[in-house]
């Protein structure tokens, strides 16, 4: 137990915990937004199975180190660019994200549809929930292998130490876990919001697949752009809902001197 009192131990931890969150901001994102499309209560189940998923799919990955450093070597060539393992990872992957992340822009912006009475729910409805239910698990669980290949890669690259590794992904993923519904919910809250989280994964597998030719996109660009996009939107909903605000006082305002005329 003596290593426990290595400072150099908690502060790896601490690093690595850290960049882990950071990682793990896409993965929440593009959890959130396909939750998004499940019955409200459905959503939290569905939110705590795909980190679970990431959570089992990053100490898998840990606990076979020498297969995920053997992914790196090159499988063949084409046309003078070595094909890795993870190289066909990142590019299915990549591939995977760029296209939900524009079908569902697609059908944020294009494809809602209109409103209408409540319905009562039947049994087919339910099946149909239980199918849409799973078929978003599995896809939250394709990305999740894409996301934990990258996130292992990095860990190991950071710290030697297989306990320190598997600490930092348990406690990422427990942090992950708590800021996931308050994310989902305020994505869900904004519509604006959402189309930019979905621009920012449209960014991520756009990096992911470059990464797989070994054209590397740092992704602190990605993040700064995102950022700020958030600050300019996080501005815009301010003023918002201080005109709402203002729209709304003036209304009653209005109807308190009506009834005094």
């Amino acid at each position: 137990m003596d290593f426990l009192l290595d400072p150099n131990i908690w502060i790896a931890f601490a690093m690595l915990t850290a960049l882990e969150i950071v990682l793990g901001i896409d993965n929440i994102i593009f959890i959130s937004i396909l939750v998004g499309r499940l019955p409200p209560h459905m959503r939290d189940k569905a939110r705590r199975l795909g980190l679970g998923f990431a959570m089992v799919s990053r100490l898998a990955l840990l606990f076979t180190l020498s297969w995920v450093m053997g992914l790196t070597a090159d499988l063949f060539t084409v046309l003078g660019q070595g094909i890795s393992g993870r190289d066909l990872v990142l590019l299915f992957g990549g591939l995977f994200l760029l296209y939900k992340a524009s079908h569902e822009i697609f059908v944020e912006v294009e494809a809602h549809e209109q409103d209408g009475p409540p319905v009562t729910e039947t049994a087919e409805m339910k099946a149909a929930g239980q199918r849409l239910f799973w078929a978003i698990i599995g896809q939250i669980a394709i990305i999740d292998i894409v996301f934990s290949l990258d996130s292992v890669i990095t860990a190991v690259g950071m710290v030697d130490q297989i306990g320190v590794m598997v600490a930092a992904v348990v406690t990422s993923v427990g942090v992950m876990l708590v800021a996931a519904k308050p994310i989902g919910d305020f994505v869900d809250r904004h519509p604006s919001v959402k189309v930019l989280a979905l621009a920012f994964l449209v960014m991520v597998g756009m990096a992911l697949t470059a990464e797989a030719f070994d054209q590397e996109i740092p992704k602190g660009y990605i993040y700064a752009a995102m950022c700020f996009s958030l600050a300019v939107e996080a501005l815009n909903i301010r003023a918002r809902s201080k005109r709402q605000a203002l729209a709304k006082s003036e209304s009653v305002s209005h109807s308190h001197s009506k009834e005094l005329s």
